[in-house]
């Protein structure tokens, strides 16, 4: 059996949010598809190490904070038991169910799955490593093969104490103190859980500000609160030496003010991801590759090859998987011969720590930087009858709107919920409508979606409940 070929209408390189939803759709299309992974299932890292897994121990974090703000309520429980082991395994279910799951409906489409490693030998032709299948020969190829953890430049250490986001998902343990090296999403996201099952994290941020790039009057209220959540926030810090000692890593850290070294149990580098473009022989086939690692597409995500694509993290920022699902189907719609592109004017991003934050199309920075003129509306979850039954007034919505023609072109949100709410925004600003549009859709009451209607009645003049001379 080895040496076999395999003969395909399209072969689809990596089995994550993204290379699934692009096989789905094409084979739904009617064409010929096999889905090449590493893993025995589709998921990708988003399944396997990444997205589930970290939303289903954030859901954990998340009872145990509620618990302690019941407190606020007059309602008082006693210290949790937490089971790691019992922990650990439930989070498997709930990605062994999603994988199972993907793997029936590829059946259930005609998907052929194939696990291996896949190299381009030329255009026309994949080959296969570690399976019976030597080679592919396929008409279409896309390219959807995901990203990978960042180590820290000049660093680098061989030790089970220093993991990343991967090997922080697994939940071996929970330290007596951690250190997070990051404040970005991935980093805050992990340290909550880590803070909420008993670890005492510390967080180290090379800017000046948590979550470099957000709207920092969504990054205040979390800011806050994790300052109370967290040991210590170095920010403007960098980590320069990781070593090996006995009871742990002792790190150095570089601030204004000189170096200081601590000492941990364990440390998470969370500093990022860079795409997995190489090792695929793109470059032998003439794909070009950006200097930063990203496959250069175009608007239907076609490579400098005709018949060779690239979606997802692969093909560049943002790294975000709703992302890549989009980018699956129009590739796929593509390939069927129908005319589209991927013309999303908003995408939508999520950190979903607590409270959680969430924004979509142009931020307030962005217009600054292009010289673009905008009004910006925002509404304090403080004036929110439901936020204030949830004893969360902390959060806060914030709408951008054209001056002129009164459109949206931006929301952001931070508070319990953000990465739900989000979505409302999302569709009015692809829908592009305007502020009487979102002023005049009854919301219903009590709820934090009725933040962005007021946001946008603030804009035309007076909101319900906010008043402005």
């Amino acid at each position: 059996m080895t040496g076999r070929m395999k003969e395909t209408d399209v072969v689809v390189i990596g089995a994550g949010p993204g290379g699934y939803a692009a096989a789905f759709h094409a084979a739904d299309a009617g064409l010929k598809t096999i889905l090449v992974d590493r893993r025995e299932r589709p998921g990708g890292v988003c399944l396997y190490v990444g997205c589930i897994p970290s939303k289903a121990l954030l859901h954990v974090a998340k009872l145990l904070s509620d618990v302690k703000d019941a407190r606020q309520f007059g309602i008082r429980f006693g210290d949790p038991e937490i089971d790691v082991g019992a922990l650990r395994e439930w989070k498997s279910k709930v990605v062994d169910k999603f994988t199972g799951g993907l793997s029936q409906l590829a059946d259930l489409r005609g998907v052929e799955f194939v696990q291996g490693s896949a190299t381009f030998e030329d255009s026309t032709t994949l080959r296969l490593e570690d399976n019976e299948v030597s080679r592919i020969k396929f008409k279409h190829a896309i390219v959807a093969t995901g990203s990978r953890p960042l180590g820290i430049p000049g660093i680098d250490l061989d030790s089970d104490r220093v993991v990343n986001s991967t090997g922080a998902l697994e939940l071996e343990e929970i330290p007596g103190n951690l250190l997070v090296v990051g404040g970005g999403y991935i980093g805050l996201e992990l340290g909550t859980v880590y803070a909420s099952l008993g670890s005492k994290v510390t967080v180290v941020e090379m800017t000046d500000g948590l979550l470099p790039g957000v709207d920092r009057d969504l990054v205040r209220p979390l800011a806050r609160r994790v300052e109370n959540l967290f040991e210590s926030i170095h920010l403007n810090t960098r980590v320069v030496a990781l070593e090996e000692a006995k009871n742990g890593i002792d790190v150095t850290l570089e601030e204004k003010n000189g170096k200081t070294l601590l000492n941990f149990n364990k440390v998470l580098i969370s500093i990022g991801r860079t795409p997995n473009s190489e090792g695929l022989g793109l470059e032998n086939i003439n794909v070009v590759i950006g200097e930063r690692g990203f496959v250069q597409v175009d608007d239907q995500r076609r490579t400098s090859i005709d018949n060779i694509f690239a979606i997802g993290d692969v093909a560049g920022q943002p790294m975000l998987a709703h992302k890549a699902t989009r980018e699956g189907k129009v590739v796929a719609e593509v390939i069927a011969g129908q005319k589209t592109i991927f013309d999303n004017v908003a995408i939508p991003s999520v950190v979903f720590t607590d409270p959680e934050v969430a924004w979509c199309g142009l931020t307030e920075s962005e217009a600054r930087s292009q010289s673009r003129e905008i009004k910006v509306s925002r509404f304090p979850w403080a004036a929110s009858g439901r936020a204030l039954t949830l004893g969360r007034g902390e959060g806060l919505t914030k709408a951008i709107f054209d001056p002129e023609t009164t459109r949206l072109l931006g929301v952001g949100i931070v508070g319990s919920h953000a990465g739900e709410l989000i979505a409302e925004g999302v569709l009015a600003i692809e829908m592009a409508a305007v502020a009487e549009d979102l002023a005049s859709t009854i919301h219903a009451h009590p709820t934090l979606s009725e933040t962005l209607g007021e946001a946008a009645e603030a804009f035309l003049g007076q909101a319900t409940h906010i008043y402005r001379k």
